[in-house]
């Protein structure tokens, strides 16, 4: 077994870094400096196929007590996925599709190896244990909570007074999550700032069940690119698998008051320093747009390395600052001499629908060979160079009728 780490200062970094919720906090600390190694649970829902930053500053946390020594359980909730947690919605959460479930986690492991040593994480997945349960088994879980303590919830209680449907289903979810901690017999339990009323359940059952109950800490949620909840049905995500070049622009499109966030929950530059640079940005005394450009550069090489994040950076400038085109560009083969501009962008991928792409040319967001195009009637043209498409101001794309006719 690996040796327990019990560094008082690293342990109170993990105990105060972005938490919200730390419950209980000195059995905790206890425990985390007693050298006995402890079971550190989370659970992620395949709600969608890609994993943003908001989810991985969650998960880096995991990282910090694998550093440790201690055991990571990571529950793959595929049960769960199907079933919708409400924990930060407005409205009913329509069921998933085992099908879109399996879609979804089909690379999830690859990517959590970006940020933790998968070959020392305990992987499960809730289907194991929840899809076994009857009807007895739930009533029993159930009669541990009251419905005023469910509708006690923020999100729940705000839903009931402005008489939007809240479903027994969804009433349910925190019953299922608490019950994984009862299943891999849970020490501590991690999650986001929305997951308290779940985590909880989570004790409540253990105790149900005879065990002891787990030890919380709940983190500061982080904000998408605008200022919202960091959200893949809100668009204003930035994933760990994004290209570079991606990252690093979405970084310095984002606004400025969510610069010294991100550093605390996606990086790991150090609070002393952060304090500094909330004191340089009171006083004016740093430009905004130099600390995003250090943070992109942060970010890409976490998740990829100092090379991608120096050479992102380089692109970054010379596509935007310097109003240059990059030198390299995908290269794709047309069907047709001939394309209605909306066709094409489906075609190439630069739009999900027909739909989406009248919206983009709506909004000014798609150039051919340099131009806006202003109409979604335009049709273009691909002569024996090919032309070049653009969608907003990172995507470029060269269109070509025929390999052979070009060398590029």
């Amino acid at each position: 077994m690996k040796k327990i780490i019990t560094d008082k200062e690293k342990i109170e970094q993990l105990l105060s870094r972005g938490v919200v919720d730390c419950i209980v906090r000195e059995n905790l600390k206890k425990r985390l400096m007693a050298g006995k190694q402890l079971r550190i649970k989370q659970g992620i829902d395949p709600t969608g196929p890609k994993i943003h930053l908001g989810r991985a500053s969650t998960m880096r946390k995991l990282a910090k007590f694998q550093e440790l020594g201690h055991k990571v359980v990571l529950i793959v909730g595929d049960f769960t996925a199907q079933i919708g947690d409400a924990s930060d919605k407005t409205k009913e959460r329509p069921m998933l599709s085992s099908k879109d479930v399996q879609e979804n986690m089909k690379n999830y492991l690859p990517q959590i190896g970006k940020i933790l040593d998968i070959s020392k994480v305990e992987v499960r997945y809730n289907s194991e244990w929840l899809g076994k349960l009857n009807y007895f088994d739930i009533c029993k879980q159930a009669d541990n909570f009251s419905i005023a303590e469910l509708l006690d919830r923020e999100n729940f209680s705000k839903r009931f007074k402005e008489g939007i449907r809240i479903s027994l289903r969804e009433m349910l979810y925190p019953l299922m999550q608490g019950y994984d901690s009862v299943a891999v017999k849970a020490d501590i339990e991690i999650g986001g700032s929305d997951q308290l009323f779940n985590v909880f359940a989570g004790r409540t059952l253990q105790k149900a069940y005879g065990q002891e109950p787990q030890d919380i800490i709940t983190f500061k949620l982080m904000d998408g690119t605008d200022g919202r909840k960091m959200s893949t049905s809100w668009g204003n995500i930035i994933c760990i698998t994004d290209h570079p070049n991606e990252i690093y622009g979405k970084i310095m499109s984002m606004r400025d008051e969510l610069i010294l966030q991100y550093f605390e929950l996606a990086t790991d530059i150090p609070m002393p320093e952060l304090e500094l640079l909330s004191k340089d940005l009171q006083k004016n005394t740093v430009n905004p747009r130099d600390l995003k450009m250090r943070l992109g550069r942060e970010i890409v090489k976490l998740y990829y390395n100092e090379k991608a994040a120096l050479e992102a950076e380089k692109y970054f400038k010379n596509v935007f600052q310097k109003k240059e085109i990059p030198e390299e560009i995908p290269v794709l083969e047309a069907g047709a001499r001939e394309y209605n501009i909306v066709e094409l962008l489906v075609e190439l991928k630069l739009a999900a629908s027909k739909g989406e792409a009248r919206r983009l040319i709506q909004q000014k967001g798609v150039k051919i060979g340099g131009e806006v195009a202003d109409s979604s009637e335009h049709i273009v043209k691909i002569g024996k160079d090919g032309v070049l498409v653009q969608k907003g101001k990172r995507h470029f794309v060269k269109v070509i009728y025929d390999k052979q006719l070009i060398n590029y």
